[in-house]
């Protein structure tokens, strides 16, 4: 076990600081993340030029070094032997809180190896803004970030999310947008509620709250633009895990209904679960499954 005292004046080493940028209001940068910024002797940020707009605003003039997924491993053992020698070092991303969905936990884990004190700071980030303000339950939440590209990659993320009861979190590109909202609905159910945020404290934040299903053609009718988040509902179902494995998925519908029909369902309680994992009406299901 180690044990870390920020503030401790014993500590011979530097300190690294894990300072939040706004995510897109710059009024939302706090007072301590300019203090710290002025104080370090040096700024370890994603993108040098745009954290220099940043810098500029606030009148820091700080020196920079960039540090981004490319360059983690050249940079690592350079910002370690600074803190060491008595640098102060601060790290920031080009939007929110360091580590979350940008470059950063490898050099928190160097330096917590070394012994050298890590210290956050609060401040903006996008996943908490938009989940409070998404009207889904805040709690418990779970967030997951962005998924990966490949449908059957992504069909298979999301199998395992359908499982949640509590609200989820995911980051998207508005050239994704559309294929994920897709995917979720044929895993999630074109039911399940939701709400695609945009923008977020820019000039055009939005919310589009609303069942899966019509965000999707939000999606489809508009040009999404701007930076995404989907907010998702848990699944409010008692189901067991079983019952949401990949052997299920890969029967028909007839074959469902049979299967919950086994575990002492009734009928029309059997086809009525189908209906809602598939996100259709209850009559659909029934029709086919009776033939007519």
């Amino acid at each position: 076990m180690k044990t870390q005292s920020s503030f401790a004046k014993s500590v011979d080493s530097g300190k690294l600081y894990l300072v939040p940028t706004p995510i897109g209001n710059l009024d939302d940068m706090t007072f301590r993340a300019i203090k710290t910024l002025k104080a370090v002797d040096l700024i370890a940020a994603e993108d040098t030029r745009h954290t220099q707009q940043l810098l500029n605003h606030f009148e820091i003039e700080n020196k920079k070094i960039s540090f981004h997924e490319h360059n983690t491993q050249e940079r690592i053992p350079l910002l370690v032997d600074k803190l060491k020698n008595g640098e102060n070092i601060a790290q920031v991303s080009d939007a929110g809180m360091p580590s979350i969905s940008d470059p950063g936990k490898e050099l928190v884990r160097a330096c917590i190896d070394a012994d050298i004190p890590v210290i956050p700071l609060p401040g903006a980030n996008a996943g908490l803004t938009a989940l409070i303000a998404s009207g889904l339950a805040p709690q418990p939440f779970y967030f997951y970030g962005f998924l990966k590209r490949k449908k059957n990659e992504q069909i298979d993320e999301l199998k395992n999310l359908n499982h949640l009861k509590s609200t989820f979190i995911i980051y998207e590109s508005p050239y994704r947008l559309k294929k994920t909202l897709s995917n979720m609905c044929e895993v999630l159910g074109n039911s399940r509620q939701a709400v695609v945020c945009r923008e977020l404290t820019k000039k055009f934040e939005e919310f589009n709250r609303g069942k899966l299903s019509e965000l999707l053609n939000w999606a489809t009718e508009n040009t999404p633009r701007g930076e995404f988040l989907i907010i998702v509902d848990g699944n409010s179902e008692d189901v067991n895990d079983n019952e949401n494995d990949t052997f299920l998925t890969k029967m028909s519908i007839n074959e469902q209904v049979d299967y919950f029909i086994s575990k002492d369902m009734k009928t029309n309680d059997a086809i009525k679960k189908v209906a809602k994992m598939h996100g259709v009406k209850k009559q659909e299901i029934y029709n086919l499954y009776h033939q007519i």
